[in-house]
This record gives structure tokens, C-alpha cells and sequence, in this order.
């Protein structure tokens, strides 16, 4: 019988990665929180920074839309649909201009075809469902003791920690692109810039601590497999 439900010290796999993604969003909440109250000196509000952007891209078949929630800002590259939280939206705040556009970054990526995020959009498909079944599978072949289905759980599973590995890049380059249109077409001020940079660089770390979490999780399966094999 594999050792799953009950306490064992790979546990501290788990709590490690909880610990990691819990620091990473109490950062990205507090930076954005601080520059969320600094406002810009343009005078632009997220929205109007984003279709700034995207014109200046040539990109005009991007839809904008506002989304409830906080830093719920996302983009739909299959429906070329750009999504705004509720306190991005309407702001004037460096903070939200920085999030407009760091969606309006992979807005760009897909227009021009940026490698990472076309090897992503090939891989989800298959990884969404490795990331939704993976667990299930594994937990069946543990309580049943069978083999095969253990390493067809751990692997399904490993696709979803793939696609996490996969999205970092996709989400740095989305921020140096964010920045260097800010500041090239003076959307930003060069002090203003400071801050924006601020928060994206600690949106990007929950991303990290994401993929960290999940290749922790990966690595306590794989521990657990192994175990159960060498008793």
C-alpha cells in the first residue's frame, strides 16, 4: 500500500511550496497596493494605456474588457480577448498601467507569433488534462496498489508541472516588453517606471513560486513511488 494518507516526511515538500506561493502573493498584493496609489502623471487609466498600446502595435482585433476581482487581469489569445480587474480598469495608478500593459505584452507575443507562447498554446490542451487527471489516476493506483497506474498519475500530473515551467518565460518577456513601450513611448515617467517595474517583477515571482510548488508536489509523488518500490 503506497504512503499517501497518512503523515510522512515529505510532507514538508508540501507545506515548503505553500510557504513559497503564500510569500509570493502577499508580495505582488502589498508592492501593487503601494503603487496602486501612485498616480500617473499622464493622466491615463489602464484601459486607455491598453488601447494605446495595442494601436501603436497595430494590433486593432483585441477586444478590452473589465473582469471583477483583484489582479484577475488575463488574455485569451484564442479569442484575442484582453481582460481588466476591477481596480485596473479605471485606474490612473502606475500599478495598473503596469498590469494593462503587461496583458497587452502577450497580446503582442501572439500577434508576432513569440515562440514560447506558440509551444504553450501546443502543449495546453494536453497539459490542462494532465493537470486535472493526473491526481485522481494517481490516488486510484495507490489505494489499489497498481503499479502502472501510479506512473501513469505521475506523469500526467508531470505535464501540468510542465506547462507551469513553460509559462515563465512567457510571462517575463510579457513584462520586458510592458516596459519598454512604457518607457519609449513616455507613457511613463523614468521614476514612474521604477515602481511599475516593482510590481511586475513581483507578479512574476508568483509565477515562480507556482512552478516551485508544483515541481515540489511532483517531486514528494515521485519520492513516495520510489519508496514503495524499494520496500
Amino acid at each position: 500500500m503506497y504512503p499517501f494518507f497518512y503523515y510522512d516526511r515529505t510532507y514538508i515538500l508540501i507545506l515548503l511550496g505553500a510557504i513559497l506561493t503564500t510569500l509570493a502573493s502577499a508580495k505582488i498584493n502589498s508592492t501593487y497596493r503601494n503603487y496602486g496609489n501612485v498616480r500617473a502623471k499622464s493622466g491615463l487609466t489602464a484601459k486607455d494605456a491598453a488601447e494605446r498600446i495595442l494601436r501603436l502595435n497595430g494590433i486593432t482585433d483585441v477586444k478590452i474588457y473589465r473582469t471583477r476581482g483583484h489582479l484577475t487581469d488575463h488574455y485569451i489569445p484564442s479569442k484575442k480577448e484582453l481582460y481588466l480587474s476591477d481596480t485596473t480598469y479605471d485606474s490612473t495608478s502606475i500599478a495598473a498601467i503596469g498590469v494593462a500593459a503587461h496583458e497587452c505584452g502577450h497580446a503582442i507575443q501572439h500577434e508576432v507569433g513569440y515562440t514560447p507562447i506558440v509551444i504553450s498554446q501546443m502543449l495546453y490542451p494536453l497539459c490542462s488534462i494532465g493537470s486535472n487527471l493526473g491526481m485522481p489516476i494517481l490516488i486510484l493506483g495507490m489505494i489499489f496498489s497498481i503499479g502502472p497506474l501510479v506512473k501513469i498519475g505521475v506523469l500526467m500530473f508531470g505535464l501540468g508541472v510542465l506547462i507551469s515551467l513553460v509559462t515563465l518565460p512567457i510571462e517575463y518577456n510579457a513584462s520586458n516588453r510592458a516596459l519598454q513601450i512604457l518607457d519609449e513611448t513616455g507613457m511613463l515617467t523614468s521614476d514612474e517606471l521604477y515602481g511599475t517595474k516593482k510590481v511586475l517583477r513581483a507578479a512574476g515571482l508568483t509565477y515562480v513560486a507556482s512552478a516551485a510548488a508544483a515541481i515540489l508536489s511532483l517531486l514528494r509523488m515521485l519520492i513516495l513511488t520510489r519508496n514503495e518500490r524499494d520496500d
